[in-house]
């Protein structure tokens, strides 16, 4: 079955990331081996390795319809903990709206009430859900907002 709507964004954001691991790589293993102790050069290396790990995760965000819910994930690495399923008979309404400077990008709570999960720019579709609200960053959010209100209260 083909996917009714399916858009990936795409984020310079990863590059940033990987730049930070790599900085922290670099740091161990040039500082830290003339330090008296080996400790901090392992948890920087360790914690380099992690952050190269997640800059993969944040290289797009896909929305993609399939069939009775929508699914939202963060990069290539379809971790469970970057990406969700919003089902369609959950959804009492649907507007396009922004995000806040304060709300940046990835997955959190916002200061305005509900969840966000963006990954560049602040355009967003704000999802009303009879226990929470989201707020879906895209590039396209015309083409979501519209797709959504035909799948409102569907089964």
């Amino acid at each position: 079955m083909q996917p009714q709507y399916d858009h990936i964004q795409k984020s310079p954001l990863y590059l940033i990331i990987f730049a930070m691991g790599t900085l922290q790589l670099i740091a161990a293993t040039t500082f830290f081996p003339w330090s008296n102790s080996i400790f901090p050069g392992i948890i920087l290396f360790c914690s380099g390795i992690f952050v190269i790990f997640l800059a993969f995760g944040f290289q797009h965000l896909q929305i993609v319809d399939q069939g009775n819910y929508l699914t939202i994930r963060f990069g290539n690495l379809h971790l469970p903990l970057c990406s969700r399923n919003l089902i369609y008979k959950n959804i009492i309404k649907v507007e396009i709206g922004r995000t806040l400077l304060l709300d940046g990008w990835g997955i959190h709570y916002s200061t305005r009430g509900g969840w966000v999960w963006n990954i560049w720019g602040r355009d967003c579709v704000i999802v009303y859900c009879e226990k929470e609200i989201l707020r879906l960053g895209t590039d396209d959010a015309a083409s979501l907002c519209t797709f959504l209100e035909t799948k409102i209260g569907q089964n």
